[in-house]
């Protein structure tokens, strides 16, 4: 577990002007990873002890935390985040808080997996920051309560040891722990307030419940699916290509910038493993005026297998979802999409099942990951 120290410490009040002037950041090393606490994948904050200034389900609120100096409420300063209210001591005599007293929430992610890196976003929170912060991890099958989550029998395994972190800044903490996680536990030392928690990490997929349904989207982030390059990321990520439902909005796909040459863009992505694909979609929902002209679709089976065309290059119609099923079934482990020139999609859709020999690598590393 690593922290980024040189985001610890005081952050200075603000002065006015831009909010976001004198906000401390960094370019962590696993942000390319999905983020497993992400709302559209079914995340949520279930429980807090205390979250008297500012709720917690603010924690999880994709944009990034805003702040108006003039908004207060009957409790006091309207915060865009998690913030509690300041911990006493137990006597006259002895009024600070005791080294262990501390504030919790529980965080279920939206899809289990493993965390590669974390980050605790104190954005605005300058002089009402945590002095530090502990997460813990656990592996609870179903549904469970935040009261079962919180019973004696449950083992929580440390991701980020209490540590110290900055005042209006983005701390991000490494993780090496190869386990499979469904919830976290976001502890801040002794209070004070968090404004975003980002969870970025490698989806695992349950392999029974993935049996259970057949033919489901092999390449879907809920499903074990990833991104692992792509051609230009300039307007928005190419993650939101394979997130769960259709896009809302234009800035909820993948858009490129106007090419100039004669090139052409693309998405790489890792499917759930080696998979039987029957069917495809390629939607341009939203995309109205910077659709993708064209898309292809290829699929190579293992790391050093040829890539092979299993979609011609196709015409697409702007803000259309457009269906396509295969002449025959295609093996693979990956897959790719074309446009021309340049453009955007909205959805990717691969619809099959896992191979025999792809379920069965699935479930050895479920279990080896403690699933």
């Amino acid at each position: 577990m690593t922290a980024i120290p040189s985001f610890t410490g005081d952050a200075n009040p603000y002065g006015g002007g831009d909010p976001y002037a004198d906000y401390r950041t960094a370019d962590f090393p696993f942000t390319h990873h999905a983020d497993l606490a992400d709302r559209r994948l079914g995340a949520g904050v279930i429980a807090a002890n205390d979250e008297f200034f500012a709720q917690r389900e603010n924690l999880l609120v994709p944009e990034r935390a805003e702040f108006d100096p003039e908004h207060f409420g009957h409790k006091g300063k309207i915060m865009d985040g998690w913030e509690t209210r300041r911990r006493r001591g137990a006597s006259a005599g002895h009024p600070w808080p005791t080294a262990d007293d501390h504030d919790w929430a529980l965080i279920r992610l939206g899809a289990p997996g493993v965390v590669r890196g974390i980050v605790v976003d104190t954005a605005h929170f300058r002089g009402n920051y945590p002095q530090a912060v502990s997460i813990e991890g656990t592996s609870v099958a179903g549904s469970p309560s935040p009261e079962e989550l919180l019973a004696d029998d449950v083992k929580w395994t440390t991701l980020v040891p209490r540590t110290p972190v900055g005042g209006h800044a983005a701390n991000g903490f490494a993780v090496d722990v190869e386990q499979r996680f469904t919830h976290l536990r976001v502890n801040q030392h002794p209070d004070g307030g968090i404004a975003r928690l980002r969870v970025y990490g490698e989806v695992v997929p349950d392999p029974k419940w993935l049996a259970a349904l057949g033919t489901f989207d092999v390449v879907a982030l809920e499903n074990g699916g990833g991104v692992e390059d792509a051609s230009d990321l300039f307007y928005s990520p190419a993650t939101n290509t394979i997130q769960p439902g259709r896009s809302r909005k234009m800035d909820d796909g993948w858009e490129t910038r106007r090419r100039r040459d004669q090139g052409n863009d693309w998405i790489r992505y890792r499917l759930a493993e080696q998979s039987e694909i029957r069917a495809i979609e390629i939607d341009t929902a939203y995309l109205k005026g910077n659709s993708a002209g064209w898309a292809s679709v290829s699929v190579k089976d293992g790391d050093a297998g040829e890539w092979r065309e299993i979609l011609p290059r196709t015409r697409l119609q702007p803000d259309t979802n457009h269906r396509f099923v295969l002449p025959e079934p295609a093996v693979g482990t990956h897959a790719r999409v074309d446009i021309y020139p340049d453009g955007g999609i909205s959805r990717l859709r691969l619809h099959g099942s896992l191979t025999a020999e792809g379920a069965a690598r699935l479930t050895a590393r479920h279990q080896e990951l403690g699933g």
